[in-house]
């Protein structure tokens, strides 16, 4: 049976849960609406409680650790300039306690007693974030303001004796630096002293105060799990990182018990264990979750228990609530999958092939499921049929993995396969591979794909004829790129919220990103000559495909006008062009209506080209 794309939509994914002060609640967020918004319930499998309302999307909760209320943060149609607001959540009044709609605010957590919260904003300059620290009865201005800025600041949490705060700063995506800011003398301490790019991520307060857990790549090529001793600046590896990254981890400075987590091709392995000394875990049995991706771990108080969500291809996102000691799971939340049998959604085959220069390159390939099952799947002989989405991740340094995706679900439904390559620069195979298509080496990646369809070719389920390509952001621009530079390979683009020009996006992109974004890119001041070159705007009269733009009105990270020109030109190409933009989104789209309406239309276009 085949479903309608407002089924698929329909699939609900619950996440980002926090415990309640007392471990006997969970809040989470939930799309039951058509948008994220704050759920609570008291058990496992129980009916849960709505408890915001709003038209816009809810970005993350946050339990009081002493209280009866929630913290959480909603922007407004997409423009990402996040409000913080407190709920309580025994008589449901909502406060808005940032109240300026014109700056962006970066939740940094609850203080111990509940009484205050921090949070970075670039409210003072756009350009820059500074730290703040407020109490929970102050509202908009009576925040205070700790820490002056310079540059992409966040509050990764407070010390637990409340005198000090972690702070993170990203100089660019692969270089890292940690502060700690004593709330008492107002003095910063750079923390991580280092030559060249190094992460500095997840980072975590140690029991004692004295030390932050965290995962770094310093001295190595994958990330791996570490302790920093404040007193020396010395960091000692606690969890080597090996072949895979180890990506996250959480840790309970009251018990000294922690998660982390390692991305092996994609796939999370979850660690769950005790520090026995500064570097010495005792390892607990970790859970069976569903095989795809798994994190927001979150522990309960007295880190007897801890939450996590997890999602696969074939499993759509739910929380589940993890026995410490045990392992022994269980699911609380119950995302519908709007009546879709669960053992219809398809997972995909972990797949390498050979670029131009001999890197090995990873992918995943879908197929839908008379190809995937039928007598002729693995008949290298016979001519295939299925068209192809070839599907581009954003960032650059991102990393397509095997979570649940209801879109991609409902193509495979419609007969087509999908293909989601990891191309050079993305995350997730190590420090050398993430920096292989930096400035001026960025059309290497574009190559990658072409090397990427030569291998589809040779497929035998596939028809090297109807073979499109799709991406957003970062993936747009890839899109545009792949139809510009190899337009025979194409039958058709969509290009969702993507570059078509990288001098017009880097001068108007938002004011806090841009020295981050030339860090990956390039510099408008050095290097613009080149990012003519490679802007896809520049060689729009190569474009032989139908093209689909779609954006945002309300982008801030890639701007509208990117869409505008690039439609307008290939339409003055005489390039079949059709161009959808909505008036409030931004960097994606969010609700539900809109999501309805923009891949029910890059449904009929597929269908009408490829």
């Amino acid at each position: 049976m085949t479903y309608s794309i407002e089924r698929y939509l329909n699939v609900r994914s619950a996440y980002g849960s926090s415990f309640g002060p007392e471990g006997d609640r969970l809040a989470f967020l939930m799309d039951t609406t058509g948008v994220p918004q704050v759920w609570t319930l008291d058990g496992p499998r129980r009916w849960p409680t709505q408890r915001t309302f709003a038209d816009e999307r809810v970005t993350f909760a946050d339990w009081s650790p002493e209280r009866s209320e929630l913290a959480f943060g909603m922007d407004e149609g997409g423009n990402e300039r996040q409000q913080l607001f407190l709920l309580d959540a025994e008589t449901g009044e909502i406060d808005n306690v940032t109240g300026m709609p014109d700056a962006k605010h970066r939740w940094g957590g609850w203080s111990s007693d509940g009484e205050r919260f921090a949070f970075a904003s670039n409210r003072r300059d756009e350009a820059v974030f500074d730290v703040y620290v407020q109490r929970r009865d102050e509202r908009g201005d009576e925040a205070k303001l700790v820490h002056e800025g310079s540059g992409w600041l966040s509050v990764a949490g407070w010390s637990p004796d409340d005198d000090r705060l972690l702070v993170h700063e990203a100089r660019a995506s692969f270089d890292h630096d940690l502060h700690v800011l004593d709330l008492d003398s107002g003095e910063m301490e750079h923390v991580t002293p280092h030559d060249g790019d190094v992460r500095y991520s997840g980072a975590e307060w140690g029991p004692d105060g004295e030390a932050v857990y965290l995962v770094t790549d310093e001295g190595a090529d994958t990330l791996y799990l570490a302790r920093l001793d404040l007193a020396s600046n010395a960091l000692e590896t606690v969890e080597e990182g090996g072949d895979w990254n180890v990506d996250g981890v959480a840790l309970d400075a009251d018990s000294g018990r922690l998660v982390y987590s390692r991305n092996v091709e994609g796939y999370t392995e979850i660690t769950a264990g005790e520090l026995v000394g500064p570097t010495e875990i005792e390892e607990v049995p970790a859970p069976d979750l569903p095989e795809g991706t798994a994190g927001g771990v979150d522990f309960a108080p007295g880190g007897d228990r801890y939450a996590i969500t997890a999602s696969g291809r074939g499993t759509n996102a739910n929380v589940h609530v993890v026995e410490f000691e045990t392992g022994e799971i269980e699911r609380w939340t119950d995302a519908p999958t709007a009546g879709i049998p669960r053992e219809t959604f398809r997972a995909p085959d972990l797949v390498r092939f050979e670029s131009f220069d001999g890197l090995e390159v990873p992918a995943y390939l879908s197929l839908p499921g008379d190809a995937a099952d039928g007598p002729d799947a693995d008949d290298e002989s016979t001519d295939g049929d299925v068209p192809v989405i070839v599907d581009i991740h954003g960032g650059p340094e991102s990393q397509r993995r095997p979570s649940f995706s209801s879109v991609k679900q409902y193509f495979l439904d419609r007969g087509y396969a999908v293909f989601e390559p990891n191309v050079r620069g993305s995350s997730g195979y190590g420090r050398e591979y993430t920096h292989l298509d930096d400035v001026r080496k960025r059309m290497d990646s574009v190559k990658d794909i072409r090397a990427g369809v030569e291998w589809l070719h040779d497929h035998p389920a596939v028809d090297p004829d109807r073979i499109a390509v799709m991406g957003g952001s970062y993936g747009g621009f890839m899109t545009l790129a792949c139809l510009t530079e190899y337009p025979d390979l194409w039958a058709a683009g969509v290009d969702v919220v993507g570059i078509a020009n990288f001098v017009t996006f880097l001068e108007n992109t938002g004011e806090w990103r841009r020295e981050l974004r030339e860090a990956e890119y390039g510099s408008l001041a050095e290097d613009r000559e080149f990012l003519e070159s490679i802007s896809p705007i520049n060689n729009v009269e190569k474009i032989a495909a139908p093209l689909f733009v779609l954006h945002g009105a309300n982008d801030p990270r890639v701007p509208v006008g990117e869409a505008e020109q690039i439609a307008e030109r290939a339409g003055e190409q005489g390039v079949p062009t059709r161009k959808l933009i909505f008036e409030d989104e931004g960097h994606g789209f969010t609700k539900l209506e809109n999501k309805i309406e923009a891949y029910s239309a890059i449904a009929a276009f597929l269908d009408e080209h490829v």
